[in-house]
């Protein structure tokens, strides 16, 4: 009889970083990551052919740092926000605010969100966050699945075609330069902690 045994999982980034304490530690991260969501939202950088925000980048990065349900649920949190009417999610107030804002045409960006720190969280439990080479990958894959929902909420409205040139087209340079910059930020970041810890232990 075969059996497969299932792979370790890993401590995260803020486990490794923040060990005890447990549901202090999720409360305070949970804050700070929707004050980071927040301020990515509402930042813009230039970029061609559209000005570039780097909310995807930090929802993915949270993801990795924070692990499957406590990323997951940073982002709920922060969209919890937006449907009570606060100002935090991109183009509000300008562009609407509350639940009203987050059915329309992105709507379906906010859901990839959710699924995006998910899946980034459980790729990062087996240290897909921690060489360069896997971090590229599960960025990238993290990054996809939130194009998937939110095109496809998108073209609800103005079809496939329209879709993908208004909802992906624009965005592709920037998608890769924040998956380059993600694939930068948490092997290096799991070097800083190993380098700290070493460091204590002499």
């Amino acid at each position: 009889m075969r059996t497969t045994l299932a792979p370790q999982m890993q401590p995260t980034l803020a486990t490794v970083l923040w060990p005890s304490d447990r549901a202090l530690r999720h409360a305070v991260l949970m804050a700070i990551g929707s004050v980071l969501l927040t301020l990515s939202a509402k930042v813009q950088i230039p970029f061609w052919p559209v000005p570039m925000t780097m909310q995807t980048y930090v929802v993915v990065v949270l993801g990795m740092a924070y692990g499957t349900r406590l990323g997951g649920a940073t982002v709920l949190f922060y969209l919890a926000q937006g449907a009570l009417g606060l100002p935090v999610l991109a183009g509000t107030p300008e562009r609407g605010i509350g639940l009203a804002y987050m059915v329309g045409p992105t709507g379906g960006y906010l859901v990839g969100f959710v699924i995006a720190a998910a899946l980034a969280g459980e790729l990062a439990a087996r240290s897909w966050d921690r060489g360069f080479a896997r971090t590229l990958l599960a960025m990238a894959l993290a990054h996809l699945v939130i194009f998937v929902p939110g095109v496809t909420w998108l073209a609800t409205s103005i079809g496939w075609e329209r879709a993908f040139a208004v909802g992906v087209v624009p965005f592709i340079g920037a998608t890769v330069a924040k998956t380059l910059l993600g694939v930068v930020t948490m092997p290096l970041a799991w070097r800083l902690v190993g380098r700290h810890s070493r460091h204590q232990d002499t």
